[in-house]
């Protein structure tokens, strides 16, 4: 596998007419933004993690996120190079890692949402509509600008997937709806939805 490397990289030296120097910063340079986007990855999820209240799961990222870390930078900061192109893959690795980091925290970490939705046309189609979908919901009679209105609040506790199902269904009824999301850090009896969309 060494000798591979040793081989591919001996090529695109005499491809590209690259020196010996300049490969070596390349190749630095790929090794930070790729180390950084897996580091950087982590501590989203650890941050995320966290905030759950998971503390056991947050540690154990945390552990190899900074093993990681402190490997790249020790090498990113004894290298002799002092080029610029070291700081910008060390920067767009941060800002990819951010970015990955993020889309896995949505799609592989679930969560709860309080969902607040303020409507003057709660009954009976918009309430039945959603229980009928499978959300659990409260209603409280409230008082807005224009007193003589008749005016709901919906509470709704949902798992973070359905979000955008609510939304829409919420939308199709009444697009002036004024709804209000809140994570949930922790929900005891009661009822959450089960639906799955």
């Amino acid at each position: 596998m060494l000798k591979k490397s040793k081989i591919i990289v001996k090529n695109l030296k005499n491809w590209y007419n690259i020196n010996g120097d300049d490969m070596e910063l390349f190749l630095l340079c790929i090794k930070i933004f790729f180390v950084r986007i897996l580091d950087v990855s982590m501590g989203t999820l650890r941050t995320v993690v966290t905030v759950k209240g998971k503390a056991l799961y947050a540690s154990m990222i945390g552990f190899f996120e900074m093993f990681i870390w402190f490997s790249i930078v020790k090498e990113a900061l004894n290298t002799n190079e002092t080029s610029i192109w070291i700081a910008v893959a060390y920067s767009l690795g941060f800002a990819t890692g951010t970015f990955i980091g993020s889309v896995l925290s949505k799609k592989f970490i679930s969560g709860n949402l309080s969902v607040q939705i303020i409507t003057d046309k709660a009954y009976p189609d918009m309430v039945n509509t959603l229980r009928n979908e499978g959300y659990g919901v409260t209603v409280m009679d409230v008082e807005g600008k224009n007193k003589d209105q008749e005016k709901y609040m919906l509470f709704i506790e949902i798992n973070n997937k359905s979000l955008n199902h609510l939304q829409h269904l919420v939308k199709k009824m009444d697009t002036n709806a004024f709804i209000v999301v809140n994570e949930t850090k922790y929900v005891q009896n009661g009822f959450i939805d089960i639906v799955k969309k």
